[in-house]
Formats: C-alpha cells, sequence, structure tokens
C-alpha cells in the first residue's frame, strides 16, 4: 500500500529554512509583525475594514498597544544610565585626550553638515512639488488645533547654551534632557581620563557593571519587540485610518521622497567616505531601522543601535558608545528635513508670502532647533510650532498635519537612527585605532 506524499513535502526544506529564520532574524520577525500589525489595523480602523464600531475599535486599539507601552517603558527605564554609562566608558575606553580631541573636531562639524544638507534636500522639494498648493481649503478654515509651545524652545541663545551644563542631574534625569546628560557625562568621562587608574578604576568597574544591567533589561525587552511593533502599528492604523493619509498623501509623499533622498545621501557617505559596501551597511542595519519604524524614539533604539556598531559593523567601542548617544540627541537629520518641508507645506497653505532671506532664516533655525531635541514620539511637532511663528503661519496651523504626524514621525525616526549608525562608520574610518580602542576589562588586577 503506498502512502501519498504530502504536499508540502518539496518545500519542506523551504519551510524549515523560514522558520529557522523566524527563530532568529529579529528584522524579519519586526517586517512581519510590520505587515500584520498595519493590516489588522485597516481591517478593524472604521475609516478602513470597518470590522468593529469607532467605539469598539477604541478599546481594542488600546489593548492591542499594550505590549508596546510595555516594550517602550522597559527601554526607557534603563535608558538614562545606559546613555550616561555608555558615554563615559566610551571616553575612558579612547584614553588617550588627544584620540577624545580628534572625535570631537570631526564629529561636531559632520552633524552640522549632514543636519545641513538635509534642511535643503528638505527645502528644494518642498518648493518644486509645492504640496500645500494640493490641500483642500475647507480642511484649512476648518482647522482650529493649536499645539503648545515650550517655554524651552522660546528661550534666548545665550540661555540655551548656559542651560546646557546641569545644575541638578536629579531635574534633569526627571525631565529627560538628553542634552544635559550627555554633557554631563563627557565632563565626567574626561575627567575620569585625567584621574590616575587608582582612583578611576572603582568607578569604571561600576559604569560596567551599571551598563551590563541595562542591556540585561533591553536583551528582554527585545523578546517583546516582534509583538510590541505589531501593537504599536496597528494601533496606529486604526486611530489614523485611510482618510487622512488620503487628503494629505502630497505632503506624505513629498516627506517620504526627501527622508528617501536623504536616505540615498547616507549611502554615498558609506560608500564615498567610510569606504564601505553599502549593500553589507543597509543588511546589517535593518533591524535598527525596522525598531526605529516601530517606534518612532531613537532613545528606544539606542541599546540596539549600541549593540549593532560594534558586533555588526565592526565599529570601534570608543567611537560607537560616544557617536550613537550624543547622535541621537543632536543628530536629528530625518527631524530637520520633516520640520523644513512641514513648514513650507503650512506656507504654501495658508498663502503666506515668504521672502528668500526669510527662508533661510527658516533653515538655520529648523538646524538650531534640532540640535538638543529629546528623543522622544511626537516631539517634531513641538519643534515645528516655535518655527511656524518665525514665518508667519498660526500656531493652529499644526492641527493641520496632526493626523498623518505619527506615521511620519516613523519614518524620519528611521532616518535618524540611520544618520547614526552612518556617522560611526565614518568616525571608525577616519580615527586610528588606538591602544585602549578595543573592549577593556575593568575587573582585571
Amino acid at each position: 500500500m503506498t502512502t501519498s506524499t504530502p504536499w508540502y513535502e518539496p518545500f519542506d526544506n523551504e519551510i524549515k529554512h523560514i522558520s529557522v529564520l523566524l527563530k532568529t532574524q529579529l528584522w524579519l520577525q519586526i517586517v512581519l509583525a510590520l505587515i500584520l500589525g498595519i493590516t489588522c489595523g485597516l481591517l478593524i480602523s472604521p475609516t478602513g475594514g470597518g470590522l468593529a464600531q469607532p467605539e469598539t475599535a477604541v478599546v481594542i486599539a488600546q489593548w492591542v498597544k499594550l505590549p508596546g507601552t510595555i516594550f517602550l517603558s522597559l527601554i526607557q527605564m534603563v535608558v538614562i544610565p545606559l546613555v550616561v554609562s555608555s558615554i563615559m566608558l566610551g571616553i575612558a575606553t579612547a584614553g588617550d585626550p588627544e584620540y577624545l580631541k580628534k572625535i570631537g573636531l570631526r564629529i561636531f562639524p559632520y552633524f552640522v553638515i549632514t543636519t545641513s544638507v538635509a534642511v535643503t534636500i528638505g527645502a528644494g522639494l518642498a518648493l518644486w512639488i509645492e504640496p500645500g498648493q494640493y490641500i483642500d481649503s475647507k480642511l484649512i478654515t476648518g482647522m482650529a488645533q493649536a499645539v503648545p509651545v515650550s517655554d524651552v524652545l522660546q528661550q534666548s541663545v545665550p540661555d540655551k547654551l548656559a542651560g546646557l551644563i546641569p545644575t541638578n542631574m536629579t531635574q534633569a534625569t526627571l525631565e529627560k534632557s538628553m542634552l544635559q546628560l550627555v554633557i554631563y557625562s563627557m565632563i565626567m568621562g574626561v575627567a575620569l581620563v585625567a584621574l590616575p587608574s587608582k582612583k578611576s578604576k572603582v568607578i569604571l568597574q561600576v559604569l560596567d557593571s551599571i551598563q551590563s544591567i541595562a542591556m540585561k533589561v533591553v536583551s528582554w525587552a527585545m523578546l517583546l519587540a516582534p509583538y510590541a511593533v505589531f501593537g504599536l502599528l496597528c494601533e496606529i492604523t486604526i486611530k489614523i485610518g485611510v482618510d487622512a493619509l488620503l487628503g494629505m498623501s502630497i505632503y506624505v509623499l513629498t516627506v517620504v521622497l526627501g527622508l528617501a533622498v536623504l536616505w540615498v545621501f547616507y549611502l554615498l557617505i558609506v560608500r564615498v567616505l567610510a569606504s564601505r559596501s553599502v549593500w553589507e551597511f543597509s543588511k546589517k542595519v535593518r533591524s535598527v531601522q525596522l525598531l526605529a519604524f516601530s517606534t518612532s524614539s531613537s532613545a528606544a533604539v539606542m541599546p540596539l543601535s549600541l549593540k549593532t556598531s560594534e558586533e555588526e559593523l565592526n565599529v570601534k567601542p570608543a567611537v560607537g558608545q560616544f557617536v550613537i548617544p550624543l547622535g541621537a540627541t543632536i543628530n536629528m537629520d530625518g527631524t530637520a528635513l520633516y520640520q523644513t518641508i512641514a513648514a513650507i507645506f503650512l506656507v504654501q497653505a495658508f498663502g503666506v508670502d515668504i521672502s528668500t532671506s526669510g527662508l533661510l532664516l527658516l533653515m538655520l533655525t529648523t538646524i538650531g532647533a534640532s540640535i538638543g531635541a529629546p528623543s522622544t514620539p511626537g516631539v517634531g511637532i513641538v519643534i515645528l510650532a516655535t518655527l511656524l511663528s518665525s514665518v508667519g503661519v498660526p500656531a493652529a496651523g499644526i492641527g493641520l498635519i496632526l493626523g498623518v504626524d505619527r506615521i511620519l514621525d516613523m519614518c524620519r525616526t528611521t532616518l535618524n537612527v540611520t544618520g547614526d549608525l552612518t556617522a560611526c562608520c565614518v568616525m571608525d574610518k577616519w580615527l586610528p585605532a588606538t591602544a585602549k580602542s578595543k573592549p577593556v576589562d575593568y575587573w582585571q588586577s
């Protein structure tokens, strides 16, 4: 008696291979969760498939978001000790003050130049496509939602510079002022390098333990990553629906196109300045990009960015531990590009006449505002509100783009973290290895 061959037997090896990939490749798990999250969200959304009533859809969105909320909370719980310990250990790993000087003299001009390029790309596309001309006038006249402007963002330049030095670490921690914490960590790290090894050894051991504990919590959180991605994307899709995206499609496409051009610019940097394979770089950073897209937070992705820079991109620890936390705080190229397009879009939508000098002022203000912006979801809207007054657009204009801001926040965060990893590769190429640029065992006698 012959037994029939199962239909799937010819594909048995492929099925096993896919199963192994799903179990071992984080990026593939995130892609699958992303697709399922968006699909389920569209089916449940009242403006999509309409499988649930609006009230029921809201309740479903709250529950399905729970794994994502837990994931983000776990990451945010350890992000401050991780940033402080990573920067201080990164500086201590470099060891040589001359080496630290070389990093600083290269990384800060690099960040300013790339941010300027991002702003220029955004302004060029917005002026060329003119997305504000495609908006229905009814959307403008019926809009009245305003966004409060942060007092911190309205401070004068001297006050901002003086406020960079944290006089109260507890307050800086509670307010999650990442730029203050980064500067504090840099000062303390340089002080550690200046101390004799006998006096600094105990502190370095403590910092090493703090970093290890934080990374252990991160490893636990990463087990939730695919479920978090599914929940966050499903919740966003249920709330946004289809109507908001269709009504602002030209604006959304302009921002996405600008970010795509910025991505190509990064690939050119990787190939020309870092002398690396574009394909290999893209392959190794995809997990970070997918997680950034799903969480909309550079801070939440920072632990994975640190791990990727050292283990996948083989960047020297002294470079990665210094550039990644610093870049997550002051290197917001995607955010700067988005703010420029959004501001010009609102100028066009409201029919405000802006001169060439006013446009240049807007671009310069965008560069300055993006530096030190908190690496948390939605911060781009708050910063944008401060830019509108400089070009004559009412603050209520923010209400026009609130509906699609979250999906664009996901896209620009992806480019923000990509820019940090690109900077790591460039700095790793420009800076020669030193005696202490390899991992250090702070516990050896």
